[in-house]
Order: C-alpha cells, then sequence, then structure tokens
C-alpha cells in the first residue's frame, strides 16, 4: 500500500474498541460507534494491509505465576552482538531483547517465578552463552506503566 495511507478519526475510534475489548467481534464495535459491521470489517482489514494494525493478543506474566521482573543490560565481546542477542532471546525468561547503542549491546526484558530463579538464569544458562563480557541485572521494583499500544495513532489531516 501507498505510503500515503492515513488514519482518520473513524480509524482511531476502531482500534480504542479493540484497545479496550480485543475480543469484541466487529458487530459490537459497529453497535458502539453507529457504524454497520462491514464497515468496521472493511476498515480493520484495509488498516492490516497496510501493515498501521495488528490485532494480536497479549498474556500478562504476572498471570502466569512470573512475579520478578528485570532489565538486563548486556556488553558483548569477541562475537556479533547479533548472534548473542538471537541465542539469549530464545531462553523462554527473555520476553524482549533489544540491540541498543550505548555502554551495553544488547537490552532485554526477562521474568522470573521468584528471585530464588536468579542465579541459575545468570550463572548455569545466561553465562553460558559465548560472547557475554558482563551483565548489569535491573530489578523493577515497581510497575507504573505496563501497556502494548506499540505506535500511537494520530489522525491526519487530509492535505
Amino acid at each position: 500500500m501507498s505510503d500515503d495511507f492515513s488514519v482518520d478519526d473513524v480509524d482511531l475510534a476502531i482500534v480504542e474498541q479493540l484497545r479496550s475489548n480485543g475480543r469484541a467481534t466487529n458487530q459490537q464495535i459497529a453497535n458502539n460507534l453507529g457504524l454497520t459491521a462491514a464497515t468496521v470489517s472493511t476498515r480493520i482489514r484495509r488498516m492490516e494491509d497496510a501493515d498501521k494494525l495488528r490485532v494480536v493478543a497479549v498474556s500478562d506474566f504476572s498471570a502466569h505465576g512470573y512475579n520478578v521482573l528485570m532489565e538486563l543490560a548486556i556488553e558483548v565481546d569477541g562475537r556479533p552482538a547479533s548472534e548473542v542477542a538471537a541465542e539469549l532471546a530464545e531462553f523462554p525468561e527473555v520476553f524482549a531483547a533489544h540491540l541498543v547503542t550505548g555502554r551495553y549491546d544488547i537490552d532485554m526484558l526477562v521474568v522470573l517465578r521468584d528471585f530464588s530463579d536468579l542465579p541459575t538464569l545468570l550463572l548455569d544458562k545466561f553465562s553460558k552463552v559465548r560472547g557475554i563480557r558482563s551483565m548489569m541485572p535491573a530489578i523493577a521494583v515497581d510497575v507504573l506503566k505496563y501497556k502494548f499500544d506499540v505506535a500511537p495513532l494520530e489522525a491526519r489531516s487530509p492535505q
């Protein structure tokens, strides 16, 4: 689709409905917005086709027994950071891994069921990954925002 695709107020309203209830049917969304189900369906498909919208399910890590959230900054040496990050991303405890600029090469978000799992994760699992020079863990003591709106959408005025 062309780069001039723009999201309007109707698209934004549909997205907000999906954000508040990802299981809402097109008919429910249509009823809430005063539209037809066909309009809602067409708008969602149009945004998906333009890679402006993807409807996904996100599970809450605490609902699955994970009680520790940790950021882990990793410095790499002797191996491409992309290879190290790809290997680390395979661990089930890692739910986000990023190549970054600055002092460290990789930044990850990791979940653990309990603090007692920390030594096993760092010393028995991650430290076995070749190329890790140092790891700097930072444990989250409070979660102020946990939101998966990947990108804020704004309606564009026609030009």
